[in-house]
Order: structure tokens, then C-alpha cells, then sequence
């Protein structure tokens, strides 16, 4: 015993094995300096001078994703959708865990006593050895009680002349219940927790239905806009290379004397004004195609990784009009933060129930039969006990009534309360979903609407620019008016492109706010089961 307690250290002092490992102090408490002179690429050789601008997409490879293609991707690996699958097998356990709380339990005791005192008396013992072994099996009961099975068998050994039998052995079978009668009785009271279990079970299935349907429409949204930036960069560089041609047309005219130097000036400068635009664009194109990896988390086509992402699904922009109350009341049935709410607005119920029997009395009833066995050895002692000559039994009756019962009488109240403001809370809640699929709504048209406009100014600013071409071939327009309209063209392009992915996005913001997803097929999922217990568990109860 003190070797043992020397291993593990003083038991009253504290031991460094009682806390978390340290060493970890200077990276918690010191911020380091940023050295980007260590992360510093290695310097690639010197191509020469480009003809035009450097475009980082520039000998990339193309790898050519549909959206479905990026909707299956993220289904299959999506980190966050990794995370929250998980969700369902914890709150599976949980059930299994209040399940467990019933399991037999075998009980075993071992008692080993020498006895060696004074006595007054011929009649006492003042020696004796006395041994015991008490298996059994105790069985929690879902109505509230307990069962027990007992085999208690003892040894006795004295110096006792007057004692019949030295050694004497017993062997008894004892069974026993103890059962609560009003406090803690019944079947729901005792199974309160395997109910309060699987409605949590369900809960985690709603937020992991609701994530799924996020993650979605967030690969929808990224998808879009990188359709966006992608065409934003495909119309600086149209503009870019618009102001070259002018800047061509400039020189080969001021060659021929039919236009002064400044128009040759006017269009370098346009030309150099467009690389600026470009630089943003791809790094806009980028940004969001680095976004649409990191949520489909393809193999070899990770966040860091070089291919450029090419979507090859093109929208196709088509008026709805919709019943707004209809779509409302949808919206309201299918969100799952509806669903989680009526989920804990019925564990709300169970509990204010379950509260209010605990605030009863405790009343217990204990009834125990036993039928005994004695010998001068082990073989004669169960001999007795299986002639069942003698028995005997005994009933007995525990109370606990509180004097003041504020405590459980408050924690009923608590409940109740809580469950009058979960009620308030729905009804917040379902306002707000009418509110937010409303607003989809207008939305949506109002996307609609943005795209008719957008596509009838570009048609427009392509029709003037091609005007302001033909005046300064014939001498009536300068490289100023011609590049101005070309930037009106570009913005009006870039205008009606952002219309349309808009649409397609407030396509999909319409979806999310009712709770269901774009497509004609619908997506189905399981819950992770790294244990494999989900599956046997629904196969059992029928879920």
C-alpha cells in the first residue's frame, strides 16, 4: 500500500499528474513577429516581357464541375457536413446510455472476520472466525423499483461449547423487492430520461438535416459566384483587349497623319487603366474559387491546390411567379428549426410531468422472502436449503415526506414557465420564417426585373460603342469617347451578369428559406455511425 502511494505521489498533496500536461506557456502567452522573408517562394527564371497581361489561371490545369457534380462532392466530403453527421450517433448513445441505466447488475461481497475477545459469559464466543460470500443479481425496474436475487453464504467457526454445530454453515436464497409507490413510481416517471434521450436523438437529426441544407445552398451560392467572377474577369479581359485594338486603330491613323499624337497617348493609357481591373478580377475569381474547393474538398482539388475550376453548368434565368402565402405556410411546415422547436416543446411537456413527481412524497415499499439452509458443511447446508424447510419473510414500509417542498415546487414552476416561453418563441420564430420567405420572394422578382433592365443596357452600350468605333474611323470621335463607351460596355455587361447569378442565387435563398433545396431530385443522406449502433438501433425500434 505505501509503495502504492509513493508511485502516485503524497494522496494529500497535490501531484503533477493531477493537472493538464504544461509546457505549453510561451506559444500561449507570446504573439510571434510575421517574417515573410522566411516564406518567400523560390524565384522563378525571367520569361521576358510579357505582350500582355500575366493571367494566374495561365497554364493551369481545367477541371470542368457541374453543379450537381459539386452538390455530390459535398454530400460525400464536405468537412462541416463530416462534423455535423456525427451529430446523430452522440445523441444515439445518449439513448443507449439512459437505456443502460435498466441493465442487471451482478453483486458480489466477500467477508473474512476473526474474532478474539473477552467474555462475561460461557454462553458468548470468544473466539471465532467467521466467513461470508454473498452473490446476487440485482434487476432495475422500469415502474420504479428494484428486484434482487441473493445467495448469501457464511462460515462460522467458535470456541463456543454450547454451539450445535462448529463449523456451522448457511446458505440462504433471498429474494427481495423495494419498489417507490409515489415519488419516482411508474413506468414514465422511471423511463422519463429514454424519452427526454430520443427526442434529443431527433433534435440532432433536424440540426443535421438543417446543416446539410445550409452546407447545399452555401456550394449553390458558391458555385454561382464564381460563375460570376469568372465571367467579371472573361469581360475586363474583353475590355483590356477592346482597348489594344483601339490603341492600334490610334496608331495606324496617327501614322497616316489623320489624327494628332494624343489619340496614340489616350489609348496607352486606356490600355494600362484596364490591367488594373483585370488584377482584381482574377484575384475575385480566386477567392471564390478557392471557396467552392474548400466545400466540395475534392481529392487533389483542395484550396491550395492550382487547377482552375471552370463551371459548366450555365444559368438559365426563368420568371416564377408565386402564391406568397401559400409559400409561406410551406416554409413554416418544412423548416427544421420549426421542427427542433415542437421537439423541445414536447421534452418541455415530459418535464414539467416528470417534475411534478418528484415533487410528491417519497413512499417506498420493501418486501424481502427468504428461505434458509444450515449444515455442518457446505453439501448439508444446501441440502436444507433445497428441502425448503424453513423460510421466513418481512414487509416493511419507508416514508419521506418534506416539511417545506419550495425546492421540487419551484423547479415545477421553473418548467412550466420554461415551456410558456418556448411557446412565445415559436411563435417569434415562425413570424420571422413568413417574414424572411416574403422577402425571397420580392427578392426573386425584383432579380427578375434587375435582369430584363441589365440585359436591355447592354444591348444598348454595345449598339453605342459601336457608334463611337465608326466616328473615330471617319475622324467625328476621339480615343476618349470611344474607350468611355467601351468601360459603359464593359459595366453594362458586368452589370446584366451579376443580375443573372443573382437570380440564381436568390433562387436558391427562396429555397433555403422554405427548407428545401433546388433540383428535381431529392437528396437523401445518413447520419455517420463510426460505432455501426445507429443502424442496428433504428432496425430495433422501428424509426
Amino acid at each position: 500500500m505505501f509503495a502504492l502511494a509513493g508511485c502516485a505521489g503524497n494522496p494529500l498533496f497535490p501531484h503533477g499528474g493531477d493537472y493538464a500536461p504544461g509546457g505549453l506557456r510561451e506559444r500561449l502567452r507570446a504573439a510571434e513577429p510575421m517574417r515573410l522573408e522566411e516564406h518567400r517562394a523560390a524565384e522563378q527564371p525571367d520569361p521576358g516581357e510579357p505582350a500582355g497581361p500575366r493571367s494566374r489561371f495561365e497554364g493551369a490545369e481545367r477541371v470542368e464541375l457541374s453543379l450537381e457534380e459539386c452538390r455530390a462532392a459535398a454530400l460525400e466530403r464536405n468537412l462541416n457536413l463530416r462534423v455535423a453527421l456525427l451529430e446523430p450517433a452522440i445523441a444515439n448513445e445518449s439513448v443507449s446510455e439512459e437505456e443502460g441505466r435498466f441493465n442487471a447488475v451482478f453483486t458480489t461481497r466477500a467477508l473474512w472476520s476473526d474474532t478474539d475477545s473477552p467474555t462475561a459469559s460461557d454462553l458468548d464466543s470468544a473466539q471465532r472466525e467467521f466467513g461470508l460470500l454473498e452473490p446476487g443479481v440485482t434487476i432495475p425496474l422500469r415502474t420504479g423499483g428494484t428486484a434482487t436475487v441473493g445467495l448469501p453464504m457464511t462460515r462460522t467457526e467458535t470456541n463456543n461449547i454450547f454451539s450445535t454445530l462448529n463449523p456451522a454453515y448457511t446458505s440462504d436464497l433471498e429474494l427481495s423487492i423495494s419498489h417507490n409507490l409515489l415519488r419516482g413510481a411508474g413506468r414514465r416517471a422511471n423511463t422519463h430520461g429514454i424519452r427526454i434521450a430520443s427526442y434529443g436523438r431527433q433534435t440532432a437529426e433536424a440540426r443535421t438535416k438543417a446543416e446539410v441544407i445550409r452546407q447545399l445552398a452555401a456550394v449553390d451560392r458558391a458555385y454561382w459566384r464564381l460563375y460570376r467572377a469568372r465571367g467579371e474577369l472573361g469581360v475586363r479581359q474583353q475590355q483590356y483587349e477592346l482597348a489594344v485594338r483601339q490603341l492600334e486603330r490610334a496608331r495606324r491613323r496617327f501614322g497616316a497623319g489623320l489624327a494628332p499624337e494624343i489619340e496614340v497617348i489616350r489609348a496607352e493609357a486606356g490600355v494600362a487603366e484596364r490591367l488594373e481591373s483585370i488584377i482584381i478580377a482574377e484575384n475575385a475569381a480566386l477567392a471564390q474559387q478557392r471557396e467552392l474547393k474548400r466545400l466540395v474538398n475534392l481529392p487533389d482539388l483542395g484550396p491550395e491546390s492550382s487547377a482552375q475550376v471552370v463551371p459548366a453548368s450555365p444559368p438559365d434565368p426563368v420568371r416564377y411567379e408565386f402564391d406568397a402565402g401559400s409559400l409561406a405556410s410551406a416554409a413554416v411546415e418544412n423548416r427544421m428549426e420549426m421542427l427542433e422547436l415542437e421537439l423541445q416543446l414536447a421534452m418541455d411537456a415530459l418535464n414539467v410531468e416528470f417534475n411534478r413527481n418528484q415533487s410528491l412524497p417519497l413512499v417506498a415499499l420493501d418486501y424481502t422472502y427468504r428461505i434458509n439452509g444450515l449444515g455442518d458443511d457446505a453439501g448439508s447446508s444446501f441440502r436444507t436449503l433445497r428441502e425448503n424447510r424453513f423460510e421466513d419473510w418481512q414487509l416493511g414500509l419507508r416514508a419521506e415526506i418534506p416539511l417545506g417542498n419550495e425546492e421540487r415546487e419551484s423547479r415545477v414552476r421553473r418548467s412550466m414557465i420554461q415551456r410558456l416561453q418556448r411557446l412565445a418563441t415559436r411563435d417569434a420564430r415562425e413570424q420571422a420564417i413568413r417574414s424572411e420567405t416574403l422577402d425571397a420572394i420580392d427578392a426573386l422578382e425584383a432579380g427578375w426585373q434587375r435582369v430584363l433592365a441589365a440585359r436591355q443596357a447592354a444591348i444598348l452600350a454595345a449598339r453605342t460603342y459601336a457608334a463611337e468605333e465608326r466616328q473615330f474611323g471617319v475622324g467625328a470621335s476621339t480615343t476618349n469617347d470611344v474607350l468611355d463607351a467601351a468601360a459603359r460596355l464593359a459595366d453594362a455587361q458586368s452589370a446584366e451578369l451579376r443580375a443573372i447569378v443573382d437570380y440564381q442565387i436568390a433562387q436558391v435563398d427562396l429555397a433555403f428559406a422554405t427548407g428545401t433545396l433546388l433540383g428535381a431530385n431529392r437528396v437523401r443522406f445518413e447520419p455517420a455511425d463510426p460505432m455501426g449502433r445507429v443502424e442496428r438501433r433504428e432496425r430495433r425500434w422501428g424509426d
